[in-house]
């Protein structure tokens, strides 16, 4: 069993790059990222199209393989193995779900089965990860969709639910699983403007229950009112991150500030209008 490692506040770090960088063919889109995430915390990536964060959520559940740094989940390192003469080797797939085995990730797409109801979506990861029977995977998978409020949709089919329903779906099949860290990869962009407050509403649920939790999002009212911290990255580089109240009214680069000027003039970010879950930066 790991032990976690503390942060100099004495919190325990949930999962942690070092020196990670991320390469496609000559194209470096991550350069030497280092980032600690503690027990409880809620960091928002934030940036411009093309900045990495997508990237980078994907690197830490390395669901795309880094190529330099290492990063830790709970304390063990992800992705890779020592082999003879201290080289690294791709890990097995068996020592890679070890390792992952308390992550969940949501992505924008929902990825939700046609072919099987709501319940049954929620259910099937228990059933063949967590090798429940039916009777006690349906059981969790309605507790978990009451979580989410869609309990009442539970046999319902996933194309007869609206998109913001669709991605609480998501949502609950990975709560399902009792992970300790999750991951949203822009889990709003997908959907109309008017559903948007009901999935950031469950996730803000999550934080104030205590979830890890790392979100890349275009939302900033919810960075604002739910991050305990915000990193913006550019060019594939972490260039600033500190808490949302700083960050966003007093940026100490320059490339944040025209980033949120740029928000500002396109979303009218620090006028009285409130945002997507009602509140304003």
């Amino acid at each position: 069993m790991s032990v976690l490692p503390l942060t100099k506040n004495g919190h325990e770090v949930m999962l942690e790059a070092r020196g990670m960088s991320k390469r496609f063919g000559e194209h470096t889109v991550l350069r030497d990222i280092s980032l600690s995430i503690q027990r409880s915390e809620v960091v928002c990536l934030i940036g411009p199209s093309g900045s990495g964060k997508s990237t980078l959520l994907r690197s830490l559940a390395f669901l795309e393989a880094y190529d330099d740094g290492e990063v830790f989940v709970e304390g063990e390192l992800l992705g890779y193995d020592r082999a003879q003469g201290g080289r690294r080797v791709i890990s097995r797939p068996a020592r890679l779900r070890e390792v992952r085995r308390n992550m969940g990730m949501v992505f924008q797409q929902f990825n939700l089965w046609p072919h099987m109801s709501v319940a049954e979506n929620v259910m099937e990861a228990l059933i063949r990860g967590r090798r429940l029977s039916r009777a006690k995977a349906r059981k969790l998978a309605l507790e978990t969709l009451e979580k989410v409020g869609l309990v009442d949709k539970a046999d319902a089919w996933p194309n007869r639910l609206s998109g913001g329903q669709q991605q609480r779906v998501a949502i609950a099949r990975s709560l399902a699983m009792s992970p300790a860290i999750m991951l949203f990869d822009e889990p709003t962009s997908a959907l109309d403007p008017e559903l948007v407050g009901e999935v950031l509403q469950v996730m803000k649920h999550l934080a104030e229950e205590g979830m890890t939790m790392v979100v890349v999002t275009h939302e900033m009212g919810f960075a604002a009112q739910v991050a305990d911290r915000v990193v913006f990255l550019d060019g594939g580089q972490i260039v600033e991150q500190g808490a949302p109240a700083k960050l966003f009214r007093e940026p100490s680069s320059p490339r944040l500030a025209q980033f949120l000027k740029n928000y500002l003039e396109r979303n009218s970010l620090f006028d009285d209008r409130p945002a997507a879950n009602g509140t304003c930066l």
